[in-house]
Formats: C-alpha cells, structure tokens, sequence
C-alpha cells in the first residue's frame, strides 16, 4: 500500500492533536500519580462513574481490552476503596461496578480539570467550534476497534 501524503495542514494538525492530548491529560496524571495511579484508572473511573452499574464485561467493552490486561488495576482501585464490585440483581454471575463516596470526589476532580480546559479552548475556538471538535472525535472513535 503506498505512502499517503500528508500535507503540512495535516502534520500541524495531528501535531497539534498530540500536543492537546498531553495537555489535556497533564494535570490528571499528576493528580493519579500522587496516589500511585495512572491513566487506565483514570479511564476505569471514568466510565465506571458514567454508567452506573456497569458490569465488568461492558467495561471491557469500552475500554477495548482483554480482562487480563484491567484486572490489576481494578483490582488495585478496589483495594483503595475507590470502586466497588457487586452481584447484579438479575444474576449474581455477573459484576456490577460502582464508585465509592471516595472514588466518585476522585472521578469529579480529575473531569473537572479537564472540562475547564475544553471550556476555555471552546470559549476561543468560536461558536461552532464544540460541535465541529465533537463531529471530528465521533469520526475518529468510529475506527477504534
């Protein structure tokens, strides 16, 4: 398959997208590390904390990863006392996730750093610039296996 080229509007734009990305994931990572933490519990957090009741497979699912590869980590959030696993009602095989009291002031301090960052770059992208960042990401999530 041959190079497709890639023109200098499209290298600034994929630098910029790296760069975004680190400074939108900066303040969190400090925030983790400070508790011996690092992004894929942040993301466990995340969906944990938007999908309540979210069973271990579903979060396999979102996160597209094998059991293997999220078992230390969530069982390391376990231990911590930040997400809590129970027996769904409807059959106690299956585990339902939950973030503790503690968990949730976790999942809220590190998305509310990052809302402020997408907030003040919305503010100066202009009016339309929410929907077309939002379009943009929904196209490119599209390809995630």
């Amino acid at each position: 398959m041959p190079d497709t080229p890639v023109s200098s509007d499209l290298r600034a734009s994929m630098e910029a997208f790296f760069h975004a990305y680190m400074a939108f994931t900066a303040k969190p990572d400090e925030m983790l590390a400070r508790r011996g933490l690092a992004r894929v519990h942040h993301r466990i957090l995340f969906f944990v904390a938007h999908t309540p009741g979210l069973s271990v497979k579903a979060l396999l699912a979102a996160l597209g990863v094998t059991k293997q590869a999220i078992n230390i980590p969530l069982r390391q959030l376990m231990e911590m006392g930040l997400v809590e696993a129970r027996a769904a009602e409807h059959d106690k095989r299956v585990k339902e996730l939950t973030l503790t009291i503690e968990g949730r002031k976790l999942e809220e301090s590190l998305h509310r750093e990052q809302a402020k960052l997408l907030l003040a770059a919305f503010a100066g992208a202009g009016k339309d610039a929410h929907q077309g960042w939002l379009d943009v990401n929904l196209r490119l999530a599209s390809h995630a296996k």
